[in-house]
């Protein structure tokens, strides 16, 4: 039999009234990857800083490697074996691989120099545990996302880390990083390290986990091996509903929206052709560097392109700026909600009407009601999560962030509407929501482009496709064509990419 590493009791924590959990039970086994899933707000984030001695629980028993465990900080939780990595991963950008890596080590065992001899032969045995190959002399500031995610397992695992908790872990990584990381999950699985995942991606959870526990509102609502839940049932846990997977066609192809004409930008994409028509929703998808943000750039203004022609309604438009492309009725939702789309300390209301706000003011002032009004309109209409329109935006959860910043767009009443990576960090029910306000768009005449790189959501949500790759149009396919396996072999150089 396993041997249990944690089991958590009956765990109950409130804030201020708020029950964030409501008894929760959780076991882990040393060796074992157990997945912790639920929808945004369902008690997650509070039930790992319990475990980590962030939060005390206001009730319920805490047993590691079986003793009960009392009044403990994230520092005893850490002698105790437990690491956390968050989505920032905590790591010290202006210093290198190897004092990042040995730092932790160094504070505990008191020294008040680093020996940069000793950091580097640190650094190298804990990157050759998981079969990291990074240059401990490099800052972190110039890694990557992914290699980020290696320093910090790297310093876990000096740490004699018995368990490791990774939160959101693949959010911001390609396909080829996500292999790399299950391929070093499955190492320390086998070295006996408990492994817990928080993830929304549940295609991700079958490709890793042995275990699943999933909250909703606080409380458990089913746990067990993860071979027992199927797509459906684990959704309909998850969100209390049942969510049909069904892939968007739209009921006619009206007439042409956009259209691009050999449109290209020196050293990000060069002659790119495609149209789009009322019903249409275009995918966009390609390896990081493949040009596919860039594109979204040049439509919106950010950076417009050196060349080609851009069409709207059979008429030839210019872009040069931002004011242009909004100007023309473009809106683009971006790849980062909290930098790029949101004012995090103001209201919903007042992000809702930031890029619309030039039609509330009359008479020389603003006219709050009518901006509240739009606001309650579209809380309702795309079904934002919220009492009022009056909280603070940084009190919504990410997938009623990310309908606000589309509410944003909305209220311009945009003809084409493009959104990087639109569901990222989103959970499952969010996520549908979002799919479905986008096909009605389209249906409707809004010209719709998706750029992601989670297949699932194109094939899903696009009838048509693009591929990019090295800043060109590598395939243009009906997505009614092609499988997520098949898009996967096009970007990993499988398929030799041949324009359709």
């Amino acid at each position: 039999m396993e041997e249990v590493f944690l089991e958590l009791k009956g765990i109950k924590k409130s804030f201020g009234g708020v029950k964030a959990l409501k008894g929760v039970n959780l076991t882990v086994k040393k060796g074992e990857v157990h997945c912790l899933a639920g929808e945004n707000g369902c008690g997650k984030s509070t039930l790992i800083k319990v475990i980590s001695g962030v939060h005390a629980a206001d009730e319920g028993e805490i047993y590691i490697e079986g003793n009960l465990i009392k009044d403990f900080s994230p520092i005893d939780a850490i002698r105790l074996g437990i690491q956390v990595i968050y989505q920032d991963f905590a790591v010290f950008p202006n210093l290198t691989v190897a004092e990042n890596i040995a730092m932790n080590k160094a504070v505990q065992t008191g020294k008040k120099f680093m020996s940069w001899k000793e950091s580097r032969e640190i650094a190298l045995r804990a990157m050759e545990q998981i079969g990291a190959h990074m240059d401990p002399e490099i800052l972190v500031e110039r890694l990557s996302v992914a290699n980020k995610q290696m320093v910090a397992i790297c310093r876990a695992i000096l740490e004699d880390a018995k368990l490791l908790i990774l939160d959101e872990p693949t959010t911001a990584l390609t396909a080829k990083e996500v292999d790399k990381l299950f391929t070093i999950i499955e190492n320390l699985k086998n070295k006996g390290i408990a492994i817990i995942i928080v993830t929304h991606k549940i295609e991700e959870v079958y490709g890793i986990a042995d275990q699943l526990t999933i909250l909703r509102n606080g409380a458990n609502v089913a746990t067990g091996n993860i071979k027992d839940f199927d797509r459906p049932t684990f959704v309909k846990y998850m969100t209390g509903r049942n969510i049909e997977d069904s892939n968007y066609r739209p009921s006619e192809v009206g007439d042409e929206i956009l259209r691009l004409e050999h449109l290209s930008r020196e050293g990000a994409f060069q002659d790119v052709n495609f149209s789009l028509k009322k019903g249409d929703v275009l995918g966009i998808t390609g390896l990081l560097g493949s040009g596919r943000c860039e594109i979204a750039d040049a439509l919106f203004g950010i950076m417009p392109a050196d060349s080609g022609k851009i069409f709207l309604h059979g008429k030839e438009i210019c872009i040069k700026n931002i004011g242009d492309a909004i100007n023309h009725k473009f809106a683009y939702v971006p790849e980062d909600r909290l930098t790029q789309g949101l004012f995090l300390e103001r209201s919903i209301a007042d992000n809702t009407i930031a890029a619309s706000i030039k039609k509330y003011f009359k008479g020389g002032r603003l006219w709050y009601g009518e901006m509240k009004k739009a606001t309650e309109t579209w809380i309702k209409d795309i079904n934002i999560v919220a009492l009022s329109s009056e909280p603070l935006i940084k009190t919504l959860s990410g997938g009623n962030q990310q309908k606000v910043v589309i509410a944003k767009w909305l209220n311009t009443h945009p003809d084409l509407l493009v959104l990087n990576g639109p569901t990222v960090g989103v959970d499952i029910g969010a996520k549908s929501d979002i799919h479905k306000i986008l096909h009605q768009l389209a249906e409707n005449g809004v010209g719709i482009i998706i750029i992601s790189d989670d297949l699932s959501e194109l094939v899903q949500n696009c009838n048509k496709i693009i591929v990019m790759s090295g800043g060109a149009v590598g395939v243009q396919i009906n997505s009614s064509q092609t499988t997520e396996s098949e898009l996967a072999e096009m970007l990993n150089g499988k398929t030799k990419l041949e324009g359709a």
